[in-house]
């Protein structure tokens, strides 16, 4: 079994790597005792540390799911609770920690107890909000609060629609957007974002393209990576960084505030045509940086 030492997409937590305490179970989200365990998932798992970090499973590419929490949090269980309702059977790597201190908050990036993050990445991350321990809040679509996010807003985080069904599983899309991802092998598929269409060949290790076009022009755009290295068409191509304002998955408030364009110009006209949507305009250098960060390590072993 490999054990996910990420806090957040991009970044490794190396404080926590002698902290781990081992509890298997792929086939559902309830949390076992170690008299529990079969032999078969004990083997070459290790149950001598401590018990501050739990890991429900880890099947393949399932979403990882993280359940930040203080000792004893009262919402601890609601959380685990409402993470099973959502994903309603289907399989998902479920980690519960306990956090201590503000130190230990701020490396994962946790805003309160309990914080949720899916694939590294809180998806109900209030902009501005202070690193935390204390006891945190979710409001619902009609303002009533809660000490976990509802099932329903799960499921729009973990972009599941109406029938259940998986509609991305982050960088990849199940129905089509404007950005298109070969691999080497000739496999095409839907990418969420321009970031999440950059990320892959990091997150692959292989050679791709990426094809999409201009949201204000139509000028299609084309980054081809060779070897590690990206090649775009136009050169002058950049790429706008934003985020819609409020709460929600990044489906809902990033994906289509995330995309390419062919030359600056049309970048800062889609600026100023959303002015509802803050973000920057990134380099070609820059935005494969940052999604080599976010996706990079996201199928890496430990």
């Amino acid at each position: 079994m490999l054990i996910d030492e990420r806090a957040a997409l991009g970044a490794r937590r190396c404080g926590q790597q002698a902290r781990l305490f081992v509890e298997a179970d792929r086939l559902a989200l309830r949390p076992r005792l170690r008299g529990e365990l079969s032999d078969a998932q004990t083997a070459g798992v290790r149950l001598d540390l401590p018990a501050r970090r739990k890991v429900y499973g880890r099947p393949m590419h399932a979403p990882r799911i993280t359940v930040l929490t203080v000792p004893d949090c009262p919402n601890a269980p609601l959380a685990l609770e409402r993470i099973t309702a959502a994903l309603d059977g289907r399989e998902a790597d479920v980690e519960l920690v306990e956090v201590r201190d503000e130190a230990e908050a701020s490396r994962w990036g946790m805003t309160g107890s309990p914080t949720v993050l899916l694939n590294g990445a809180d998806p109900f991350a209030v902009p501005g909000a202070p690193v935390s321990v204390s006891c945190r809040l979710y409001r619902d679509e009609e303002g009533r609060a809660a000490g976990a996010p509802g099932v329903e807003a799960l499921r729009k985080a973990l972009a599941l629609d109406a029938e259940g069904t998986v509609r991305a599983a982050y960088p990849f899309s199940a129905v089509e957007t404007p950005h298109r991802v070969k691999l080497g092998n000739g496999v095409e598929a839907w990418s969420m974002c321009a970031i999440d269409a950059l990320g892959v060949a990091a997150m692959l290790d292989q050679d791709i393209q990426v094809t999409s076009a201009d949201p204000v022009s139509g000028h299609p755009v084309a980054v081809s990576f060779i070897s590690g290295s990206a090649r775009w068409e136009p050169a002058g191509a950049v790429v706008f960084v934003g985020r819609r304002p409020g709460q929600g998955p990044a489906a809902d408030v990033c994906c289509d505030a995330l995309n390419f364009f062919a030359d600056r110009s049309t970048a800062e006209t889609w600026a100023r045509r959303h002015p509802d949507v803050p973000g920057r305009i990134t380099g070609q250098a820059e935005a494969v940086v940052l999604a080599a960060q976010t996706f990079g390590p996201l199928l890496a072993e430990d």
